[in-house]
């Protein structure tokens, strides 16, 4: 039994026999893919040998094929005494073509350039080195991957669950004979997160057992399908509004969205919503709304938790670029810890691709005259300079199109900073900003749309921008100048605690490049105020940073209000752990910069805060931090226009799907939720629901809460579910993050994201939202 879409002409039960043999399973899974027919699948289904490599001498024939369920890749060594693996489709995060990754570039020679590919994964599963026979080869197995990932990436919900379900059944059917005994039923419960007492089970197996033959077939598997996607919450709902002989009419459904959803809605919009999401032909050509036309829609993104008018860039993108919070990353060539973890060109590929728009770029002098990056003075590996380069040249722009800064961490010698400067000023070619926009000497930071496609260099500068305008032996007089001032880098820091302080010399031809972003150290507000231009900036370590939000925080706000300012972790987080970003989002800071490559609460905040505009990696501040005069502060809360005092309702009402957290056939999840709200002290709160045992399939809580939220416009709210374990610490199943003012009122799914920030493809959770002024 394997995954198929209902059809129209096919009841459930003659769907479900019809998985009977592998080849039948094929079919109805290639057709749920849109991929009847289609030679890009049957050469995946096919399979063939491939040469995994790990070294420049081990080189080793592995033979990779798709199952049958066409969302698991199955990989098998041709020892004498073979072994196997699966991954699945979904696990994996992009195939590329040619020697990109460090280990074939390592490993293999030039010539062979077309006939490698790289497999990678989401988290932090390491990547899969192959080399093809021919050239031809290599592309057909790129192309038919990404189609296949493509196409099953764009799966309905309900298809995606189907998919899971029976393809869990399948696997329940040991001997393989199209039955279901108890004995499977029950391994069939436990594979879908659900852990029934014996006697409940018998209950449930007696029931579907209508031929009482002492196993399910048939219709009877129909009749166990339908009992364990039932959704009750959803049935009070629809009843409630479907008043037109069993059916949503439009006017049903525009009340439903205008009461319950608070959202302005025309007969023209309910017939788009029942056109679109009504799965029987019948019913639509009536303009009725069944109930499973209910489900689709409210399991689509249109009708998510998260306003579908923020996935797209929707705030003013024209205002200076410091009026923006900036999605950023510390010491982003770093993989796992800062110590002795590797460094690759993959992780700023995909911190890029996460929408990171300020990157790090720790550089030191390497070996025949070409920089390095690595975290010095540690055991971390080194990649080169100009391979980081192409790379962010490469996926700068895929996510988002607006500017990169990047983040230079100065260590080379003037000879290597002139081979820095060379290979930004030849790789990125045009897109790197040198010169001032505009005429003459600027004022105020360009917006984020007139640097859209543009890199911005911040790190050290001979002399003052100013300089650069004026004339031409003023400027000569400036070029012996190679000495840089005190940083206010990382470096700088970690000197002031040795009690050394060095001084660095400076390449003009990278001192050039620092336009906006010129490294200055910081000597108080004041100082800032009165003698700092407004491209000058200054990084600030947490913990610092952290004192002066919370003891001067409405100085902060104003200082950032004119300036940049980058915040990064403490040296003392060796184990790339992060702090908490939302207190220097409320002192105004724009520069946040987080280890991307640890899956923790931290990088959940940051991903939801960025969530929205578009995945853009800016999001514009409100306009009392964007005033010079502002009052504002996040600690004290005087009155003023940022109080905008509301009431959030949530309530908790089911959760579908959730993945198993301990793999063990055994093991089924005790789930809870937690609510919480982050942003400036008076709104950050956490409430959280009982558990409900041994259910990770549809548990259900129905249970309210209530919060008040002051400052809206920076706050975030959180749902977090939890595996309750009354012996050991309680583990993470899934969470997701959204903007207060993203969130939409009504009945709302809420997607899961896992650890490694990516979806959880069937699991959700059903909750309903109402946010009203309080009084």
């Amino acid at each position: 039994m394997s995954c198929v879409r209902r059809q129209p002409k096919l009841s459930k039960s003659e769907e479900l026999l019809q998985h009977a043999s592998s080849q039948k399973a094929i079919q109805t899974n290639a057709k749920l893919l849109g991929m009847e027919g289609d030679p890009d699948l049957q050469f995946l289904l096919q399979g063939g040998d491939l040469l995994k490599v790990l070294s420049p001498s081990w080189k080793k024939t592995r033979f990779l094929k798709l199952q049958d369920d066409c969302k698991t890749m199955w990989r098998e060594s041709k020892k004498t005494f073979k072994s196997s693996q699966t991954f699945p489709v979904d696990s994996i995060s992009a195939v590329r073509l040619g020697r990109q990754s460090e280990g074939l570039k390592k490993n293999t020679e030039e010539h062979v350039e077309g006939r490698c590919f790289t497999i990678l994964f989401k988290g932090r599963r390491k990547n899969l080195d192959l080399m093809a026979s021919s050239e031809e080869e290599a592309g057909r197995w790129v192309r038919s991957l990404e189609k296949l990932i493509s196409n099953l990436n764009n799966l309905s919900h309900q298809q995606k669950t189907e998919h899971w379900i029976f393809s869990c059944l399948r696997k329940a059917d040991k001997n393989k004979d199209n039955k279901l005994t108890q004995s499977e039923l029950q391994s069939f419960l436990r594979l879908i997160n659900v852990e029934l007492d014996d006697d409940y089970a018998e209950m449930l197996f007696k029931k579907c057992d209508k031929s009482n033959t002492g196993y399910l077939a048939g219709s009877e598997i129909t009749h166990f399908y339908d009992l364990l996607t039932h959704r009750e919450e959803i049935d009070v709902i629809y009843g409630e509004y479907a008043t037109t002989t069993g059916f949503m009419s439009t006017k049903n459904l525009v009340d439903f969205l205008m009461k319950e959803q608070t959202e302005k809605a025309t007969l023209a919009d309910a017939k788009r919503i029942i056109e679109k999401y009504e799965p029987d032909e019948h019913a639509k050509a009536k303009h009725l709304l069944s109930k499973d036309g209910f489900l689709m829609y409210l399991h689509n993104p249109e009708a998510s938790v998260a306003n579908p008018d923020h996935t797209e860039v929707y705030q003013d993108m024209q205002q200076p670029l410091n009026h923006y919070f900036i999605s950023s990353s510390h010491n982003t060539y770093l993989m796992e810890d800062q110590l002795k973890g590797p460094s690759s060109t993959e992780a700023y590929i995909r911190a890029l691709q996460k929408g990171c728009r300020c990157v790090e770029l720790d550089c030191w002098d390497g070996s025949d005259n070409e920089p390095v990056i690595y975290h010095g003075y540690t055991l971390t590996s080194k990649i080169l300079f100009k391979d980081v380069i192409k790379a962010i040249k490469e996926y700068a722009f895929k996510t988002s199109d607006y500017p990169v800064i990047l983040s230079l961490e100065n260590h080379c010698s003037v000879e290597q900073q002139s081979v820095m400067a060379k290979h930004m000023s030849s790789i990125l070619g045009s897109a790197l900003v040198t010169t001032p926009l505009g005429e003459g000497m600027p004022t105020n930071f360009p917006s984020p749309e007139e640097l859209k496609g543009k890199f911005l260099i911040k790190g050290k500068r001979l002399n003052k921008l100013e300089a650069s305008f004026a004339d031409a032996d003023a400027e000569a007089e400036n070029t012996d100048v190679t000495e840089e001032e005190e940083s206010g880098d990382e470096a700088e820091e970690e000197q002031e605690e040795k009690k050394s302080k060095k001084k660095l010399k400076l390449a003009k031809e990278l001192s050039d490049m620092v336009i906006y972003c010129k490294s200055v150290h910081f000597h108080g507000f004041e100082d800032a105020r009165k003698n700092l231009g407004f491209y000058e900036m200054s990084s600030f370590k947490e913990g610092k940073a952290m004192n002066l939000a919370e003891e001067s925080a409405n100085a902060y706000i104003r200082h950032n209000v004119e300036k940049l300012s980058r915040i990064y972790p403490a040296g003392s987080r060796t184990d790339s752990s992060n702090y908490n970003p939302v207190p220097l989002w409320n002192a105004g800071c724009q520069i946040v910069a987080l280890n991307f490559q640890t899956h923790c609460t931290e990088m959940d905040i940051n991903q939801g805060r960025f969530l929205v505009n578009g995945k853009s990696g800016y999001i514009l501040k409100p306009a009392y931090m964007r005033d010079g005069a502002t009052e504002f502060d996040p600690v004290t809360l005087t009155r003023g226009e940022w109080l905008q005092h509301k009431t959030l309702h949530i309530m908790i009402i089911s959760a579908q799907q959730l993945p198993k957290v301990n793999k063990k056939k055994s093991s089924v999840v005790d789930p809870f939720v937690k609510v919480q709200i982050y942003g400036v002290s008076a709104d950050v709160a956490e409430k959280e629901t009982n558990h409900i045992g041994n259910n990770g399939f549809n548990p259900s809580w129905n249970e309210n809460f209530q919060f008040d939220v002051y400052v809206p416009d920076l706050a975030l709210v959180r749902f977090l579910i939890m595996d309750h374990d009354s012996t050991s610490d309680d583990e993470f199943v899934g969470q997701f993050t959204l903007p207060f003012n993203s969130l939409k009122m009504g009945y709302r799914h809420v997607p899961l994201l896992n650890k490694n920030g990516d979806l959880l493809p069937s699991a959700g959770l059903f909750i309903h939202v109402m946010i009203l002024d309080a009084e």
